[in-house]
């Protein structure tokens, strides 16, 4: 459940559908950020990510994902002039769910470094604890639990504040969450060790 904790790109992202399109729209984007979390968080346990370790591959890995990110970003921030860069996935237009669930999906799996997270997670639970296969499962089952509990718990947050909160502050969070996925790009490309 700790390792849930850290507030990232992703969880603005849920908290900010939340309080634009409500409960049921950001819980498909929870859907679609834990099914990519539970692909990752399988691919750590069974070693791909021993391939990605190579310091060529991460290092592009995070150009890409840091590209994506600043690309949503920017799109979210550009919304507020009525530009689009991205227009079939913008984050006014979730009027349906299926828009919310796609945007997700992009967002979480263009960050493909994630595996490489679990994969130390696991690796050091393993060396710690002397883990066996089995013990591996239940740890993975109970991360990809709590990263789908912590998301469910920000998206309930997020539709609670969707009756108080005014169009000028929509404007407001859509520049702040743009801004932050701006942020996160940049400290995952200057970040050290990788």
């Amino acid at each position: 459940m700790m390792l849930q904790l850290a507030i990232g790109p992703i969880c603005f992202f849920i908290f900010q559908i939340a309080s634009l399109r409500g409960f049921f729209a950001a819980e498909t984007s929870v859907l679609g950020v834990t099914l990519i979390d539970g692909l990752f968080i399988v691919a750590a346990i069974l070693g791909i990510a021993t391939v990605m370790e190579k310091q060529n591959m991460r290092w592009g890995l995070k150009l890409f994902g840091a590209a994506v990110l600043v690309m949503f970003g920017l799109n979210l921030m550009l919304s507020l002039l009525d530009i689009r860069l991205l227009p079939s996935l913008s984050i006014a237009d979730f009027r349906d769910t299926t828009n919310a669930f796609v945007y997700a999906l992009l967002l979480t799996v263009s960050n493909p470094l994630t595996v490489i997270f679990w994969a130390g997670v696991f690796s050091t639970k393993v060396a710690e604890e002397n883990m066996v296969r089995k013990d591996i499962y239940v740890f993975g089952f109970g991360a990809w639990f709590a990263a789908v509990f912590f998301l469910t718990l920000v998206a309930g947050m997020g539709s609670l504040t969707r009756e108080f909160i005014s169009p000028l502050i929509l404007q407001v969070l859509n520049l702040f969450v743009g801004a932050a996925f701006i942020y996160f790009a940049l400290k995952m490309v200057l970040q050290k060790n990788g």
